[in-house]
């Protein structure tokens, strides 16, 4: 299991379902994108889909990993998503948690959301935007401190770079349909992004399962860390 977490966020978003995942006896390994969590942004250089998607497809090389199971949340769902369309030799599974649907259609609205997420950003005060995005992104108390830490520790200008990132993978393409074993997790009250409308639409399409986590928001692996490791146990036992 290649766990892959959200934007601003890092590794530790999955403490309670990598512990779970163990126990079960899969292996699981967790990462932090570049300018997330232990991994830093070499000196000049500024976050892209393109250097986290190339990082992603390093470790799985690294690690010489064959087909393993992808499970992304948010950001890491897009850019695991993403490495499937470009090769699905590379994964054996995909579990997407509350991200959008790369390859689904958008409607105006939808694509006039993505363009001004950015720069709906950069009018946010940075000593307001850590917590606003917390409050934002999680329903619980524990979950919104957890946020808040890791938020706090990516500039601004970063995580402006990072949203840009987010909304460059999303590119429709009627028609398409997973070429692996794919299921969708999200919390029911992840307001963020178009995430609530397009994942429906993508279930339906592929006609897949859609695990709705109740009074779980947009980081839904720390607002109901439970029922979250139980539907990925669910999917995983059922593959």
């Amino acid at each position: 299991m290649v766990l892959t977490h959200g934007a601003g966020m890092n590794h530790t978003m999955f403490d309670p379902q990598a512990a779970e995942l163990q126990k079960a006896g899969y292996r699981v390994i967790r990462w932090d994108m570049p300018g997330h969590g232990a991994s830093p942004l070499d000196p000049g250089t500024r976050f892209t889909a393109t250097g986290a998607l190339t990082e992603l497809a390093a470790l799985l090389d690294w690690l010489r990993l064959d087909r393993p199971v992808l499970i992304g949340h948010s950001l890491g769902g897009n850019l695991s998503q993403a490495l499937v369309r470009a090769d699905a030799d590379r994964a054996g599974g995909l579990i997407v948690l509350d991200a959008t649907w790369n390859a689904g259609p958008l409607n105006g609205l939808e694509r006039l959301g993505l363009r001004l997420a950015a720069p709906g950003l950069a009018m946010i005060p940075p000593a307001r935007l850590p917590d606003l995005m917390a409050r934002v992104s999680a329903v619980t108390p524990e979950a919104v401190d957890h946020a808040r830490t890791a938020f706090a520790a990516m500039p601004s200008r970063t995580f402006r770079d990072v949203w840009r990132a987010t909304a460059s993978l999303v590119a429709p393409e009627p028609g398409y349909r997973t070429p692996v074993p794919v299921a969708l997790i999200r919390g029911a009250r992840d307001r963020t992004g178009n995430i609530a409308t397009a994942m429906p639409r993508w279930a339906s399409a592929e006609k897949i399962d859609e695990h709705v986590i109740p009074a779980a928001g947009h980081l839904v692996t720390l607002d109901a860390p439970g029922p979250t490791s139980e539907a990925l146990l669910d999917v995983l036992s059922r593959w």
